[in-house]
């Protein structure tokens, strides 16, 4: 009875010890931000450093992060996903990425309530994305085949690429719900496609999807602007 107490006990801490980590990493996350934006603008604007203080910066912050955990998370499926215990109320909604304490892809957000959420995982085999190899900057479609838990495939990618086995995956800021540099994982293997006109390329996940129980929520603070303009400029 006393091993099983202790168990217990070491559970539950072991849990808020996570919650912990992942409030203590969002708070990084927006320092960090906060310091990108700061430092951005003032390469490309002509305003002296003394004037450029942390209002007139924060205005410019473009993305914010929210600690949430895992409550029910699929796997074995074809179409996965993962429910947080943030909702409506904590500041998240629909289209925000949800990523790990470490800054891995895991999906976004697809549902709401005022208490919960639900996130389609990067394991479904409706989840897209756009990726890019590091260093080279070559950008394709990020999709899962529903195979393995532990891989991704890359399509689209250019032959004009230049990679190897073991380069870093990663967001390519073209999709509004990722921000650039988002942890995708490595290239695992890649060849041709029947065409000859592109890679088709298997990524080892950075996320370990069977134990992930924290993340880190993302909002954009300019999706709507953004994707409203796209739409008009669709009409």
């Amino acid at each position: 009875l006393q091993r099983s107490v202790f168990g217990v006990k070491h559970f539950f801490r072991l849990r808020s010890e996570n919650e912990i980590l992942s409030a203590r990493v969002a708070e990084l996350e927006n320092r960090l931000a906060l310091y990108q934006e700061r430092e951005s603008s003032i390469a490309t604007d002509t305003l002296s450093l003394a004037l450029v203080d942390s209002t007139y910066v924060e205005q410019f912050t473009q993305y914010t992060y929210l600690p949430a955990r895992i409550i029910s998370n699929t796997i074995n499926r074809n179409r996965n996903y993962i429910t947080l215990n943030r909702g409506r109320q904590h500041g998240i909604t629909e289209d925000m990425a949800v990523i790990s304490p470490d800054g891995s892809m895991v999906g976004y957000i697809v549902g709401c309530s005022d208490r919960y959420s639900v996130a389609i995982s990067i394991l479904n085999d409706k989840f897209t994305t756009s990726g890019k190899i590091v260093d080279d900057d070559h950008f394709g479609s990020i999709t899962w085949n529903g195979r393995s838990p532990h891989k991704v495939q890359m399509s689209e990618l250019t032959k004009y690429a230049e990679f190897e086995v073991g380069a870093p995956v990663v967001s390519s800021g073209l999709s509004h719900i990722f921000p650039e540099g988002v942890k995708i994982g490595v290239v695992e293997s890649f060849s041709e496609n029947d065409n000859q006109t592109s890679f088709d390329v298997v990524v080892r996940l950075a996320a370990d999807m069977t134990k992930v129980s924290n993340v880190l929520v993302i909002s954009n603070d300019g999706y709507i602007e953004a994707t409203e303009l796209e739409e008009v400029a669709r009409k």
